[in-house]
């Protein structure tokens, strides 16, 4: 090719380089949601871990909307709340619209994240919902007794103890944790009103059940609004040159060798590191992941 027809092309490339493309910033948020302590320090989903990288997504220049990749099976209700209202505070702010897409599972607290958006985009085979609250625990006062232990429990205040694993179940505690599942439980429902409203298809009694659904069942229940990925979704409403960004924490310089520490404070090792992914486990495994 004679080089002054290279000279049209390259100017062509140049500006294509440097021309502003619509920019959607993509925040992932994955993982079991919980505060920034205990076994899943660095593992979860917390207000502290996940409020810069939502400040850096809707201060990006030139963006056109925000988009979450979502994969959470929940967690801590308190932390699911907290995160769900920075992202609003900040739509607001930015008058920017949030597009979250669902990739395994956004349920319980995964799918309280997913209604702070304005439209929640899931695969066919996603799982959305579980919309209640569960506590779970063990009894370990037989087994105690069984091997000759004796326990002592010493408290101020008659309620101190309530739900102790090594005494015997009062129907009296029982009942009180009832009664404060089922506060935090109309907080949630609330919430999914205030954000879905008159797009919920079903009755309430089904959609606030605790159950959850497949995406493509979640789209006929209306607690999502549309089939796709994010990419495709993306390029068809942005441009096929719609640049996606991803904004995620920044590595710290030793983490860049591979010298991360675990949670205990020393290289990773089987205690903490273990019980945490056992954890982590057992709240992917109600879904069936």
């Amino acid at each position: 090719m004679p080089a002054a027809a290279t000279v049209p092309a390259m100017f062509n490339w140049i500006k294509d380089r440097f021309r502003r493309h619509p920019t959607v910033p993509v925040v992932r948020l994955q993982g079991v949601i919980a505060s920034g302590g205990g076994l899943l320090a660095g593992r979860s989903l917390s207000i502290d871990g996940v409020a810069p990288l939502l400040k850096r997504a809707f201060d990006m220049r030139g963006a056109k909307a925000v988009a979450l990749a979502i994969n959470s099976p929940g967690g801590s209700p308190v932390q699911s709340a907290l995160i769900a209202q920075r992202i609003r505070l900040h739509a607001a702010e930015k008058g920017l619209p949030v597009i979250a897409f669902v990739e395994d599972v956004a349920a319980s607290g995964g799918y309280w994240l997913a209604c702070a958006a304005d439209e929640i985009v899931v695969d066919p085979s996603s799982i959305v919902g579980s919309i209640g609250v569960i506590s779970a625990g063990f009894g370990f006062q037989d087994l105690i007794a069984r091997y000759g232990v004796e326990r002592r429990l010493h408290t101020s205040g008659e309620r101190k103890s309530m739900l102790d694993p090594f005494s015997p179940e009062k129907p009296e505690d029982v009942e009180r944790l009832k009664r404060l599942q089922a506060e935090i439980h109309d907080g949630f429902k609330d919430w999914v009103r205030q954000r879905r409203g008159a797009r919920l298809k079903a009755d309430e009694a089904v959609l606030f059940s605790g159950e959850f659904w497949t995406g493509k069942r979640g789209l006929e229940l209306g607690l999502v609004d549309g089939v796709g990925d994010l990419r495709a979704t993306l390029q068809a409403r942005y441009g096929a040159k719609v640049r996606l960004p991803l904004i995620g924490p920044r590595r710290r310089l030793l983490s860049r060798f591979g010298l991360a520490t675990g949670p205990a404070g020393g290289m990773d090792g089987i205690g903490p590191a273990t019980l945490a992914a056992v954890e982590e486990r057992l709240h992917w495994q109600r879904f069936g992941l």
